[in-house]
């Protein structure tokens, strides 16, 4: 496993992730994305806020964003959810999956705390935020990556 971000998980694992965000959109109109770079300043929340909003991920029609946010060399991550999904999803929904993921990466299984992560989002975006007859797919499902 390569140090940059691009390189920190292989093509298959890429590919595994993106098959992940597919399935778990395909029965809601929520939307997930990955975000994945070396490094950061700041806080990570912020950081992850920032990213957010560049990727344009508040401009889902009902506000059902969720985006997963991976700093490598840092060794932080977070997870941003826009408004529409925060109103509806338990008080602690967020800070249980990101414990989850954590599980995960400290036993070095990266990929599969992504993949349960977009798997327990894609659930609760399925529950209040069901597929629409005339639903489209607003956001790319294609991991991005910061500039290294």
């Amino acid at each position: 496993m390569g140090t940059a971000a691009k390189d920190f998980f292989s093509k298959q694992d890429q590919e595994d992730i993106k098959q992940a965000i597919m399935n778990a959109e395909l029965d809601t109109s929520g939307e997930i994305r990955v975000h994945i770079e070396n490094t950061f300043s700041g806080d990570v929340m912020d950081r992850a806020a920032f990213v957010f909003k560049q990727l344009g991920m508040q401009k889902t029609v009902l506000r059902n964003g969720v985006l997963l946010y991976l700093s490598v060399k840092n060794r932080r991550f977070a997870i941003i959810g826009d408004s529409g999904i925060n109103k509806v999803v338990p008080d602690n929904f967020w800070d249980d999956i990101k414990a989850n993921m954590l599980t995960h990466f400290r036993e070095g299984h990266f990929t599969d705390g992504l993949i349960q992560a977009i798997t327990s989002t894609g659930i609760q975006l399925k529950m209040h935020f069901p597929h629409q007859r005339d639903d489209v797919n607003e956001l790319s499902d294609e991991l991005s990556f910061g500039k290294d």
